[in-house]
């Protein structure tokens, strides 16, 4: 009987004392992870800003269960969008958008409700670094007495989840850098370009030259018919007046499409006139990288189809949304025009 009562005392002492050694825990928690992504931070803002991107990148224990169900609230991205989880190995939970500041920073509460409840708060921040993004995921909460229990023989919440975040860090890297790189190009047909004056500036370079003369010279015929109050009539376009990759030469001008003749009182800047003319139009979705092959398959077009190419004909690219307005090149539009004779020549 004394050593029955012994060992009652005994586990008496290690409950109190377990219970004393759960209670000091801390009562709060939060750690972070951090890593650049060489992706412009719009780029990776609107891949965490939409639920239905999540499970392209996290939570990674998704993994552990595909076939879990997930269900998105009618407002999947901004703030009081949602979506939540159910499954067998995960267990029950939902997360809800706080506060968003553009391309910055988004706060989110999660919750979960088995296999135990509780309730944390997340955080995302995006900082522009170098040529890319560095992005901080953050989770802190309280702690009760049972996740104190829970943490205590299971070690730290950080030490659980931080490898998660760290692997769901790495995915979104991938799926954002993966993003950029998405492309299509689609040969339109033949179509009418209505021609018309405009302004330009001309030059000749090497073609391995041209993308950073570009850079500098479309500009300078914008920001000309803008500072002048000058009434455009569409988009900015390059017109290839000649290219030979047998000399590594290329003759263009950076135009820019005006309402009206405009006489220039700037000496670099001269104005000029596209006549209506018959072509085959092909449209690049995506880097301007692709552009090589976007004009192959619009050049093959023209005899795989009876048709010819109208000889120092106009040969151009027109760009819908330009670069510097949206920093996700998988967004970029490009329209090329081959003149081609006309078809009833």
């Amino acid at each position: 009987m004394k050593v029955f009562k012994y060992i009652l005392f005994l586990l008496l002492i290690t409950i109190i004392g377990a219970s004393i050694y759960i209670a000091v825990q801390p009562n709060t928690y939060t750690f972070s992870r951090s890593r650049i992504i060489e992706a412009p931070s719009t780029v990776v803002f609107n891949e965490v800003n939409d639920y239905k991107n999540w499970p392209n990148f996290s939570p990674p224990w998704l993994e552990q269960e595909p076939l879990a169900t997930l269900t998105y609230l009618d407002k999947t991205s901004g703030v009081d969008a949602g979506y939540a989880w159910n499954g067998n190995i995960l267990g029950e939970g939902s997360m809800k958008t706080l506060a968003v500041e553009e391309n910055k920073s988004i706060a989110q509460q999660i919750n979960f409700v088995t296999p135990f409840e509780s309730q944390s708060d997340i955080s995302w921040s995006f900082e522009p670094e170098n040529n890319g993004t560095k992005v901080t995921w953050t989770m802190s909460g309280k702690q009760d007495f049972m996740t104190k229990m829970y943490t205590a023989f299971s070690g730290p919440i950080e030490e659980s989840v931080g490898p998660d975040f760290d692997r769901g860090l790495f995915k979104l890297d991938s799926v954002a850098v993966a993003s950029m790189k998405k492309y299509s190009i689609n040969v339109v047909g033949v179509t009418q370009h209505g021609g018309g004056y405009y302004l330009y500036n001309t030059a000749s370079c090497k073609i391995n030259e041209l993308s950073t003369k570009m850079q500098n010279m479309l500009p300078k015929i914008i920001a000309y018919a803008e500072n002048n109050s000058i009434q455009t009539a569409g988009k900015p376009f390059v017109n290839y007046h000649q290219w030979d990759e047998e000399n590594n030469a290329v003759m263009f001008s950076c135009c820019v499409p005006t309402t009206e003749k405009v006489i220039s009182n700037d000496s670099d800047i001269l104005t000029g006139q596209l006549l209506p003319f018959k072509a085959v139009k092909t449209v690049l979705k995506g880097n301007y990288t692709n552009l090589k092959e976007a004009w192959e398959k619009g050049m093959n077009y023209i005899p795989e189809n009876g048709l010819e190419a109208l000889e120092n004909g106009p040969t151009i690219e027109v760009y819908s949304n330009l670069a510097e307005n949206n920093p996700n090149p998988a967004k970029w539009l490009t329209e090329i025009y081959i003149a081609i004779k006309p078809l009833d020549d």
